[in-house]
């Protein structure tokens, strides 16, 4: 587990680090797995942690002391599962047409959860919408009869999202991303000089901070609200073009106030950029490229808003065959070997435990921004910090394989209630992981309400 950790640190710069110290199973039974899903879990959020440990040091001369509870984080990284509402009902996390499809040489995962990925799904296939068990019929007997790659290309090629299964080797052949290689698993490099000073420090490491938040989906969404639970002012900017689901118009917002924002108009562009104006960091979650015209790839934010620090967030890197396309944990789980190194019978692909390339990518994230404002404090140098799912993937993969452990029969539900909050409103969710100072961390901005803060810093 140290090695893991340090190794992260290393990636981020940090000098004499001082990890948390860890209470509870280092392999905690709900994150059993053939791979190092605990460790690389435990290690993303002992990581994040140790970063803000830094950064209070670099703001105050004082490091806190740190605690982490292991079957905190296995209840964390599972925090999408575990929401409730006021009648103790959960969301389910996937649309019907998102799933494994055995096609006819292989397998694919296709992403169909908004409803303009369903749309271009079924177009790429030639599949008329309509009721979900129909449909499904239809699209299973479509992909049947054709190659995984073939189905693969073709959904791409429509705008839509769809894998074919893939070990570890051969994605290494074919996918040309740097994966393979010896990119850190946190890339960070100096992007531009402040133009200010951080604010004043308060009670929490990054307490008075401005974090604008333009990502969704668990990884980003996870990173944010940790720094918002580390004391930041975070705000989520959404495309009110562009809803967002059920499950994370909740989730994704906790500890975040949340806007929308038309970015395609000419006010909303400038209201972004004056918040920027304000910013120290900048997290985002969109294809690389896809934002250049707003003025938000690393280096306009540089040149426009010095001493913000930007992250950068993305599937499939920002190079190489795959870096333009679309996608999501569960599609890097299949693409990247994943699926098959966690078969239960070596006929159909397994699945992680949980979305550990998203969660523990979103510590890291967190880990990152906390790291680049360490490096502002102290010498006046914003960052630009990049990180992939796909290598977060090759991170754990990198670990090997282990025995997965036993079921030991106890009630997953039950060990997470351990660790449940209350979010307002009737909702509950699992309570952010770690401790400073003996204290408990805890999510602001509760209840949750996406969309409905003003696009304005607090």
């Amino acid at each position: 587990m140290a090695t893991l950790v340090n190794g992260v640190l290393a990636d981020l710069g940090l000098m004499d680090p001082v990890a948390p110290g860890l209470v509870g199973d280092p392999r905690p039974a709900a994150l059993a797995s053939p791979l190092a899903v605990a460790d690389c879990a435990i290690a993303s959020v002992a990581a994040c942690l140790t970063a803000a440990a830094d950064l209070a040091h670099a703001r105050t001369g004082r490091r806190p002391d740190l605690t982490l509870d292991t079957g905190h984080v296995a209840a964390v990284v599972r925090g999408e599962v575990w929401l409730r509402d006021a009648d103790g009902r959960g969301i389910d996390g996937f649309a019907p047409l998102s799933r494994l499809w055995p096609a006819a040489d292989g397998w694919v995962r296709t992403h169909a959860n908004y409803p303009w990925h369903r749309a271009a799904l079924l177009a790429s296939l030639g599949v008329a919408d309509g009721p979900d068990a129909e449909v499904r019929t239809q699209v299973a007997g479509v992909i049947a009869d054709r190659p995984a790659s073939e189905v693969e290309r073709a959904v791409y090629g429509a705008g839509g999202l769809a894998v074919a299964a893939r070990t570890q080797a051969r994605w290494q052949a074919e996918s040309r991303d740097g994966t393979a290689g010896t990119s850190p698993l946190v890339t960070m490099v100096p992007l531009s000089r402040a133009a200010r000073p951080l604010p004043e420090p308060g009670r929490l490491p990054a307490s008075g901070v401005k974090v604008l938040d333009l990502t969704r989906v668990i990884a980003g969404p996870v990173g944010t609200r940790m720094l918002g639970a580390l004391g930041a002012d975070v705000l989520r900017v959404d495309d009110p073009r562009r809803p967002e689901l059920a499950l994370h118009a909740v989730d994704g917002v906790i500890g975040k106030a949340s806007a929308t924002l038309d970015a395609s108009t000419e006010p909303g562009r400038r209201t972004l950029h004056r918040l920027l104006d304000q910013a120290d960091v900048l997290v985002t979650g969109y294809r690389p490229g896809a934002l250049r015209r707003l003025g938000l790839d690393p280096d306009q934010v540089a040149e426009q808003h010095p001493g913000t620090s930007v992250v950068t967030l993305s599937a499939w890197a920002t190079f190489g065959t795959w870096g333009n396309r679309r996608g999501f944990d569960s599609l890097v789980q299949v693409a990247t070997g994943i699926g098959w190194a966690t078969s239960t019978d070596g006929i159909r692909p397994g699945a992680l435990p949980c979305q550990l390339l998203d969660h523990a990518t979103g510590y890291l994230i967190a880990a990152g921004a906390l790291a680049a404002l360490a490096r502002r404090a102290r010498t006046g140098e914003a960052s630009h910090v990049s990180l992939f799912l796909t290598r977060t993937a090759r991170w754990l993969l990198d670990q090997g394989s282990r025995p997965a452990g036993q079921d030991t029969g106890e009630d997953p539900g039950r060990h997470a209630d351990a660790y449940r909050t209350e979010l307002g409103n009737g909702w509950s969710g699992i309570s952010p992981p770690g401790q400073l100072d003996g204290r408990p961390l805890s999510w602001p901005h509760l209840p949750p309400a996406y969309g409905q803060a003003p696009p304005s810093w607090s």
